[in-house]
């Protein structure tokens, strides 16, 4: 299939969707949104993909909003705007529930929605020499459709400064803060994008699944009895499935499992 906005491979179990708008810095537009949605739902349903990988070609990873899409948006009714914030809602959705895991490539700058973007991926590597801001209220406006996934990766504290200054931090900080996981040299980068993808994909596919939902479930929620149950429920079910079965017998027996080939 393909895109206008997008250029998307498959290669050893991985996919990697690249934004590619270089000229524009990445920014969104309503196809790019579309497209974005489109791809990461097709993917998290494709049994051939363990993992993707969301990268961008040119110096920049994502600027936000096209400019040209935010001079359409200024003639929009309300009801207009919020149709339209909602299918920029939508799409962050699906890369955060998408069942593989997604890991953010971030060569450059990366603002306004491409936080969003970022922040809803699992594992974000960035490059040493990129710089991040949520810039919103320069424009008058608010961080509002990302903030969800957001301040779920930085925390409530950074949040309070950064959504308010629109003050750009570097990558140091933005692994301080916990936005990056992992920030490397730009000659390093590919390597150890490499590096955590061969993790993932050598891991059981669907333990990665649920395990990737078991934090998104579990996070926030009170010690009590119910919860004991809901995660002794959990581990019963995994033992007794098929690659539960097969991961503790390979143990077990000095191999490789099955689903490594």
């Amino acid at each position: 299939m393909t895109y206008d906005t997008l250029l998307v491979t498959v290669a050893d179990k991985v996919a990697t969707v690249t934004l590619n708008r270089p000229d524009l810095r990445n920014a969104f537009n309503e196809g790019a949104i579309a497209e974005l949605a489109r791809v990461f739902d097709e993917l998290g349903c494709d049994d051939a993909v363990r993992a993707i990988v969301l990268a961008a070609n040119g110096p920049s990873f994502c600027a936000g909003a096209d400019l040209n899409w935010m001079k359409k948006m200024a003639g929009y009714s309300h009801d207009e705007n919020e149709a339209d914030a909602m299918r920029l809602a939508a799409m962050l959705r699906t890369i955060y529930l998408c069942p593989k895991p997604v890991v953010a490539r971030v060569q450059g700058d990366c603002y306004a929605g491409g936080m969003g973007l970022v922040a809803a991926c699992d594992i974000v590597v960035a490059s040493e020499t990129a710089g991040f801001c949520l810039s919103e209220v320069k424009l008058g406006l608010i961080p509002a459709t990302i903030s969800p996934y957001v301040i779920k990766a930085m925390g409530e504290q950074a949040a309070r400064r950064y959504f308010l200054t629109a003050e750009r931090f570097d990558a140091a900080e933005a692994q301080r803060i916990g936005v990056a996981h992992t920030v490397v040299a730009p000659e390093a980068l590919d390597a150890t994008v490499a590096g955590i993808v061969k993790a993932l994909v050598n891991n059981s596919p669907h333990a990665v699944r649920q395990a990737k939902t078991l934090v998104r479930e579990i996070v926030g929620q009170p010690v009590d009895d119910a919860l004991l149950r809901d995660t002794a429920g959990r581990i019963a079910a995994i033992r007794a499935s098929t690659e539960g079965r097969e991961g503790v017998a390979s143990f077990l027996e000095k191999r490789k499992p099955t689903w490594i080939n």
